[in-house]
């Protein structure tokens, strides 16, 4: 069985009657180079991809998020994200101004003591509450950072006891992020810090805790007092809150310079998105190319793959973002979508899973697209070459699923003409990485826009824990299936 490929020019056959075709298809911009020329992205494609992101409506959909109107229909608000940076209504800006400067004082307050000393923070979170500002300290914390800084996620307690281990208790700030301030998992993790705390000999555990929610007065019920709460937007969706105060435990670990370049660089590529023509928009051109892949070739996946170790999380990030934005069956409207939504997006690191799942991307029966993202600039002790091979590697896997290799062996042949996009930063700082998940943002958004679908509203996760929830308040299995049932019964739960 060989891969279902659709009729038209290979690869390779579009650089040879291309000659343009590498500078029509990258684009510099934040220090990040984008390479999108190994796609099968041609002027055919883009033009009907033009000629559809104006039926849909592309550009005002754009200026509504810019604008602060309301884009998530299904909830009645804006996507303030933006607001974060420097964009969107002027009251929103405003509003995230200020509730940004009451973060930079508090910050302030801890570096000036006002907990005492610390030498470690617990973050407890879940979704995107966690994941931006995990990705963000592990990225670039590594070598900034003089605390010791743990996330804490999952309701298993072999997490708990993992997140913990490092840290002292009696010099550990505990901020917990969470939207509603109702969310199971975090605040089970909650509970279980302050008893960690209490065993661990501080009088007040309360007193450690800085709450970071959406829903004050929740937080408030749950025990923190509101000195020790930050707010940010109802418009501000988990998985695009590492610009609001969510990104405490970050601006902390890293400082409040680089969480300001941080959010600099994020608004660089908002005014890429926000006024570039639209052959030259490097988020519409790559979910031009996320479509053509989806719904052309039929990939029902999309692998992300990291040459840089720093950027280990960053497939974990991109799962959220995409998933959970565009993982939808139905329209804006209700309506049932006509075209496929969004793929799977998994990955890895490399040069790792090239030893894992390589094998499937070179010669499986199926067509993955495929996206490298890796780092010109080392930031690491070893000699030069550690990184010299690490980019190389990352360069000859590109080129490799394009070219191919035939043979007269058919175990040894490599059919070739398999898509990748490579994304190369200068380097690995705050204005770099900024830019990078605002790209993936607003591609995000592109996409969605393209199949006529609303990214900032996650309705699907919310039956499952629904019923967990019932079933920990009353333990009602009536209802369930008996297959459910007889495991719960086998688990003793």
């Amino acid at each position: 069985m060989s891969p279902a490929m659709p009729d038209g020019p290979t690869l390779k056959q579009l650089f040879e009657t291309e000659p343009d075709r590498l500078s029509r298809f990258t684009f510099n911009l934040a220090g990040i180079y984008f390479d999108w020329s190994k796609t099968h992205l041609d002027t055919g494609t883009v033009d009907q991809f033009l000629d559809r992101a104006q039926r849909m409506g592309f550009a005002a959909a754009r200026d509504a998020l810019f604008a602060g109107d309301v884009v998530n229909s299904s909830e009645g608000r804006a996507a303030t994200h933006v607001a974060e940076r420097g964009s969107g209504a002027p009251e929103e800006v405003d509003l995230a101004t200020a509730r940004r400067q009451r973060m930079r004082a508090l910050v302030d307050a801890i570096e000036g003591g006002a907990f005492g000393q610390l030498t470690g923070i617990l973050h407890i979170g879940i979704g995107g509450s966690l994941l931006g500002p995990h990705l963000l300290v592990d990225s670039l914390g590594r070598r900034a950072s003089t605390l010791t800084v743990r996330f804490l996620s999952n309701i298993d307690g072999a997490a708990f006891d993992e997140a913990v281990g490092p840290l002292d208790p009696a010099t550990t700030l505990v901020v917990v992020a969470s939207k509603t301030f109702s969310t199971l998992e975090t605040l089970t993790n909650l509970d279980a810090a302050r008893a960690w705390l209490r065993a661990g000999g501080v009088a007040d555990p309360d007193g450690r805790v800085i709450a970071v929610t959406a829903k004050p007065e929740a937080a408030v019920e749950q025990g923190v007092d509101e000195t020790r709460i930050l707010q940010f937007g109802e418009g501000v969706g988990g998985r695009y809150s590492l610009w609001s105060s969510v990104g405490l435990s970050a601006a902390l670990a890293l400082g409040w310079d680089a969480f300001e370049v941080l959010l600099e660089g994020a608004a660089e590529m908002d005014r890429h998105f926000r006024s570039a023509e639209p052959r030259e928009n490097m988020p519409l051109i790559a979910a031009f190319a996320d479509r053509l892949y989806v719904e052309s070739f039929g990939c029902q996946t999309r692998g992300v793959f990291a040459y840089d170790e720093r950027l280990r999380l960053l497939p974990f990030y991109l799962q959220q973002l995409e998933m959970e934005s565009n993982g939808k069956s139905v329209t804006k409207d209700g309506q049932p979508v006509q075209w496929p939504t969004a793929p799977v997006t998994w990955g890895g690191t490399g040069t790792d899973a090239q030893h894992a799942v390589f094998q499937l991307l070179h010669q499986g029966t199926i067509v993955v697209p495929v996206e490298f993202v890796a780092v010109s600039e080392a930031d690491d002790d070893q000699p030069a070459e550690h990184h010299r091979l690490l980019l190389l590697n990352a360069f000859a896997q590109g080129a490799a699923l394009m070219d191919g290799r035939a043979s007269d062996d058919p175990q040894r042949s490599y059919p070739g003409n398999r898509p990748s996009a490579t994304i190369l930063l200068d380097r690995l700082d705050a204005r770099t990485l900024g830019a990078l998940v605002a790209f993936y943002e607003h591609r995000t958004f592109a996409n969605a826009v393209l199949v006529g679908i609303n990214p900032f509203d996650q309705f699907g996760v919310e039956l499952g824990k629904q019923i967990a929830r019932q079933l920990a308040e009353s333990a009602d299995e009536e209802s369930l299936d008996p297959s459910t049932r007889a495991l719960i019964e086998r688990a003793g739960v």
